[in-house]
């Protein structure tokens, strides 16, 4: 056996388990510390408070009584409120002869209000560190300002650059430029050619000048779990050919790969002054949401394009960031809930449901990608937990809640015997849910 081989294959793996965990457990303590926090303006205390479960590393003991604890298997955690007789809540523990006062700090003595909000407080925390994570993000990178003003000059081959970093771009192609806002629709209506004429503002001087085409086949990003980074590409680098045939638009690549129907295509990629030669790669089917709704199935490599000029860049301020990571968490809860219907009516695959092994190989290309492609995954992780857990699922929070609205319309809590079955139920579909989701990970291309 070749054990200088594997050593890459080995710390690729030791990443992806390590990402995985560090993810996980970050989520899984905002979750948990929301519950835990709003229990106890709420007032009610807690015993316990886990990241991980099974055998316990590490502990300490608070001056409230808490104990709080790393246990040994970072897949999960827990609040385990005073006076409960298990982590899920749902259950009070045989304690007779508590005063009021006591019971009052128990979950099952607290009002119904105060349930209702703690039970809450953990999808809510995790849906608040999701908007504050993207709103951080935008800050980072910013956002081009008006009007379109040149910050950096992307090199390609064989082209020299006319074009300076501080010059405004009035027109392309005989078409003023509009508001950065709508850069995407004008982009479109460009015409595809490798030369195109601009006008510029330099230093208060106007110039015409011919440059490439804005939109070229420049690797803007790259995805995790693609084929695009299985195959070594990177940000900046440059699609001179696809199957042999030249190319000077992203959206000659895109639709050479869309219309492959998964057949391999081989890339001509350069590299900062370096031909790296052709690099084949295996298009992989997937389901995109369109803007209208629904999906639409197409073959990708898993890049997205990046434009001939970088624009210059302003920090937005904070409440613009936190609209942007707002609208964020909503689309991605959109996305989510129509994502899981179309499965279920059969319009798109099923393998579009990773499990945990397909989530924890993400969270280790992000990882791979850089911190802010890792926060961003983490961020975009936390608004998949905040949502399956008000699924109305028992065991789950959407569980406790729905137990919850019976018990405020009815007056009064379903009895030992109903909430043994739920609890059963619950745990048969979330068992299901997840041996299906492991079976895709191993099975689905």
């Amino acid at each position: 056996m070749d054990i200088v081989g594997l050593i890459p294959d080995f710390g690729s793996l030791i990443v992806t388990v390590l990402a995985f965990v560090a993810a996980l457990s970050v989520i899984v303590a905002i979750h948990e510390y929301g519950h835990y926090i709003v229990g106890r303006w709420s007032g009610i205390e807690a015993d316990v408070f886990s990241i991980g479960m099974g055998p316990v590393i590490a502990s300490r003991m608070d001056r409230r009584g808490t104990r709080w604890q790393i246990a040994a298997f970072p897949v999960g955690g827990y609040v385990k409120f005073r006076g409960d007789a298990d982590a899920a809540s749902l259950r009070q523990a045989d304690t007779p002869g508590l005063d009021a006062e006591t019971r009052r700090q128990t979950m099952a003595g607290a009002p119904l209000w105060a349930r209702a909000a703690t039970v809450a407080a953990g999808p809510a925390f995790n849906f608040l560190l999701s908007i504050a994570v993207f709103a951080v993000v935008l800050s980072l990178r910013g956002v081009a300002s008006d009007p379109l003003t040149v910050d950096e000059v992307r090199p390609l081959p064989g082209v020299e650059a006319r074009i300076l970093p501080g010059d405004r771009l009035l027109s392309i192609a005989g078409q003023e430029v509009p508001p950065v806002a709508e850069l995407g629709s004008f982009y479109d209506a460009l015409p595809v050619e490798p030369r195109l004429p601009y006008v510029i503002d330099r230093d208060g001087e106007r110039l015409e000048i011919e440059a490439p085409y804005p939109f070229p086949p420049i690797v803007g990003g790259v995805n995790p779990q693609s084929a695009a980074q299985a195959a070594g590409l990177r940000e900046g680098d440059v699609i001179t050919a696809v199957d042999g045939q030249e190319v000077f638009a992203f959206s000659q690549v895109r639709d050479v790969v869309g219309g492959s129907d998964g057949g391999a295509v081989d890339l001509s990629v350069w590299r900062a002054g370096q031909d790296l030669g052709e690099i084949e790669l295996q298009p992989r089917r997937m389901d995109l949401p369109l803007p209208e709704g629904g999906f639409e199935t197409r073959w990708l490599i898993g890049i997205t394009g990046g434009l001939y000029v970088t624009p210059r860049t302003t920090t937005p301020g904070p409440l613009s960031a936190l609209a942007y990571g707002a609208g964020q968490v909503v689309y991605i809860v959109e996305q989510s809930l129509s994502g899981l219907y179309h499965m279920a009516a059969g319009a798109i695959s099923s393998c579009n449901l990773q499990g945990p092994i397909g989530i924890a190989q993400t969270s280790g290309a992000a990882a791979s990608a850089g911190v802010l492609s890792f926060v961003w995954f983490i961020a975009v992780l936390s608004t998949a937990v905040g949502l399956v857990n008000l699924f109305p699922i028992p065991v789950l929070d959407g569980g406790h809640l729905v137990l919850y609205a019976y018990e405020a319309v009815v007056g009064r809590a379903p009895s030992e015997k109903a909430l043994n079955v739920l609890m059963a139920a619950g745990i048969a579909l979330i068992g299901t849910l997840m041996v299906f989701a492991i079976t895709n990970d191993v099975l689905c291309p």
